[in-house]
């Protein structure tokens, strides 16, 4: 239990120096707590400001908005400094090829596009499928919403590739609308299927039918629940809704989500199951019977259920049953079994577990061209820094490394589904643009295949810079690690700071989502500027596997901020920024832990950028996907658990006459998984209780309209990098319209 005395029970405090900020009202507002929790009540006395409809809230988020385009006028160079941030973010994008016979579908955003768009290449002449390809759009976005609001979440082609389901998310909206079109012709032949949100698509052999995931309709569910309620579905092309068949989910818990899959022989089925984002799930696996012919509801069989872990299955080519599973092995491995008979007492390790690396990708490669010597190629990351292996298919045997074009990421390892001697990867690092690869097991070696097609129209200069990865202490001892971007002609030739830089320090540690060394149009517009920027590998994450992960979450959750904490101890006692010249910045999770941070130490920083924050911890789970997160964080309604949370809610830890820093709160009002609500009432919360002038610490709140927590436009985006970068510059003393 949670020390009662450490615990808030007053909430946020206001100053006793008023301020020049957007007037809010204190409300005598106390929530309840259950029975047992370390206080009766805890002060919320901006409620009110969770009712983004009301006209009071419209019209405080209105003055916060005329405060916030006051203060952006004096940033110096932001008009620049989006103008550079375009240019670098106009370059392009690519992705991995995914292959259905010989027609490759991946997805390109030309030079200059506001999305990618999806296409597909094929011979021009079905009969010679080696002679001229021809290229063809499948989805733009843009054609379909000439705005920009429209988003491409996922795609999936059916196994002979004559079909695509594809979904896109419309209006800013997050929502996933599933659609299927003729690959030939490029008509929409089913849909749409709305209630699609975070579906896989499993197609069977033929193209006739496909297993989905889908929310119940919001008739049939309780008042606020509209979000969750999945169900496994099997869905018929071109029949109508009402003919579905539900294979799997009733009886669950309302949070779980569910995946599916289906061999490439149709022959297996698997589902699994996980409750919100806890790190656990279940497999079960159904026999389909030989050929395509699908069972309405097939049976079943478990695999694994109920323990403490993290599995999913697929059956391969040969007919064996692959379990990527960290049961037993918190940096994974990779077991076989055959399916018939696949739980956990009959697997075998192919790959065991690494003490010095975690598992990520894998896959098989057994063409005919290998004859007797099939591979498994492997992605490890050691520290967040990628590595590619071979291993021998039948024992698991390390045979070679794959050599790699430098220190970074390797992301999407894939190889043909029909198999083949080929594998594509995509590889980044911090001033290399994602580039696909293609891995040859015949000779073993790597060829660049597709870069960004706009990469070397860019006129932005090129500045030579470095990273390095430096190891701090945190506070019970674990070393940390964090990535160092510099510019080289700033550094002695042992790889020094010459002098203290204005430095942006990121973080996440959550969810077991690790930050590797990948490209930002960001960090290279801010280095080039002359800045430094760190990227802190923080427990919660998962840089160093499951048991990593979990070091950050529920109680343990102070951890991660010790560790932000250490990383901008070690930063500044090292000479790479001073405290007058350090901002953090963190989004969603990470808006929690900036915003932890600004509450414990406030003035540790200069500045603190939270964007799409979860910060009211005693009433996340009542808003937006807040419930899926329990596992991850604690449950409020558990008296044991919210003192876990009331030990570092942002909101309830506001301290009237602190000197907090400069804050630029950053949201986006369709957002459905992080509730905007969060960000307001903790702005209105440090409004009120700083010490600071506005125009000495501004605590400003940035608000956009018709997008949503994860993908939009490249203009969007330009935007919302170039306010954030200004206002770091302004705080931190860094001039972003510099350019070398």
């Amino acid at each position: 239990m949670t020390d009662a005395s450490s615990l808030p029970t007053h909430g946020p405090a206001a100053s006793t120096t008023p301020q020049p900020y957007p007037p809010a009202r204190r409300d005598d507002v106390a929530e309840d707590l259950p029975a047992g929790s370390p206080s009766a009540t805890v002060s919320d006395p901006y409620r009110w400001l969770e009712d983004a409809a009301s006209e009071e809230t419209q019209a405080w988020s209105q003055a916060q908005d005329a405060l916030l385009a006051e203060h952006r006028a004096g940033w110096t160079g932001r008009e620049e400094v989006q103008q550079r941030l375009t240019q670098l973010l106009s370059t392009g994008a690519v992705g991995v090829p995914v292959w259905r016979g010989a027609r490759r579908f991946s997805t390109r955003r030309e030079p200059g596009a506001e999305h990618g768009a999806l296409l597909v290449r094929e011979p021009a002449d079905p009969a010679d499928p080696g002679g001229e390809q021809v290229e063809r759009v499948l989805v733009d976005p843009v054609v379909l919403d000439p705005s920009g609001l429209t988003t491409l979440d996922a795609w999936q082609p059916s196994v002979e590739g004559d079909l695509l389901a594809y979904q896109v998310s419309e209006g800013g909206s997050e929502e996933s609308v599933l659609r299927v079109l003729d690959v030939a012709s490029g008509e929409v032949v089913d849909g749409p299927l709305d209630r699609a949100r975070y579906s896989p698509v499993a197609w069977l052999p033929g193209g006739g039918a496909f297993y989905y995931v889908r929310r119940q309709a919001p008739e049939l569910v309780p008042d606020g629940e509209e979000q969750f309620h999945r169900r496994v579905l099997l869905h018929v092309v071109g029949a109508p809704e009402s003919e579905e068949v539900e294979v799997f989910g009733a009886g669950h818990d309302l949070r779980t989500y569910f995946g599916a899959s289906v061999s490439r022989d149709g022959r297996w089925l698997s589902v699994v199951a996980s409750v919100g984002t806890d790190p656990r799930s279940d497999v079960w696996l159904a026999d389909l019977g030989e050929g395509s012919a699908a069972a309405a509801a097939p049976p079943l069989h478990e695999v694994v259920v109920g323990q403490d872990a993290s599995t999913s299955v697929r059956v391969g080519r040969d007919g064996r049953l692959y379990v990527s599973t960290d049961l037993g092995a918190p940096r994974g491995r990779l077991a076989v079994a055959d399916p018939h008979s696949p739980g956990p007492e009959h697997w075998q390790d192919l790959l065991a577990e690494r003490d010095d690396a975690v598992l990520g990708g894998w896959t098989v490669l057994d063409g005919p061209e290998l004859g007797d010597a099939p591979v498994l190629l492997a992605a490890w990351t050691t520290h967040a820094v990628s590595s590619v292996a071979v291993h021998d298919l039948a024992t698991g045997a390390l045979l070679r490394e794959v050599p790699l074009p430098g220190t970074g990421s390797v992301g999407n390892l894939v190889s043909r589904p029909e198999g083949g001697h080929e594998a594509w990867f995509t590889f980044t690092d911090p001033t290399t643009l994602p580039h696909v690869h293609r891995f040859d097991a015949r000779t073993g070696e790597v060829e660049l295949v597709e870069g960004p097609p706009g990469a070397s129209a860019s006129d932005e200069p090129e500045v030579a810079t470095t990273t390095q990865q430096l190891e701090v202490t945190s506070a019970d001892g674990t070393t940390v690690r964090v990535l160092v971007t510099a510019r080289a002609d700033a550094l002695d030739d042992d790889g020094r700071p010459l002098a203290a830089a204005p430095l942006v320090l990121y973080g996440y540690g959550g969810f077991g989502i690790s930050l590797g060394p990948t490209w930002s149009a960001s960090t290279l517009a801010w280095v080039r500027s002359g800045g430094v920027w760190a990227q802190a590998g923080l427990r919660g994450g998962g840089e160093e596997g499951e048991e990593w992960h979990r070091a950050g979450m529920g109680p343990h959750k102070p951890r991660v901020y010790e560790d932000l904490e250490a990383a901008a101890d070690g930063l500044v006692e090292r000479g790479w920024t001073t405290t007058g010249q350090l901002g953090i910045f963190g989004g969603s999770n990470g808006g929690l832990l900036v915003g932890a941070a600004l509450t414990r130490r406030p003035s540790a920083y200069a500045a603190v950028v939270c964007s799409a924050p979860l910060l009211d911890m005693v009433r996340f789970q009542l808003h937006g996907l807040g419930r899926t997160w329990a596992g991850e964080y604690g449950d409020a309604t558990d008296p044991e658990q919210l003192g876990w949370l009331l030990a570092h809610s942002p909101y309830h830890h506001v301290r009237a006459d602190e000197p907090y820093p400069a804050t630029l709160f950053t949201v986006f009002d369709g957002d459905s998984r992080v509730d905007p609500l969060h960000a307001r009432k903790l702005c209105a919360a440090l409004q009120a209780a700083t010490s600071r002038s506005a125009d000495e610490a501004p605590v400003l709140l940035r608000r956009e309209k018709d997008v949503g927590h994860g993908a939009r436009a490249i203009s969007r985006t330009a935007g919302l990098s170039a306010d954030v970068l200004a206002f770091l510059g302004d705080r931190l003393g860094l001039d972003v319209a510099r350019v070398p």
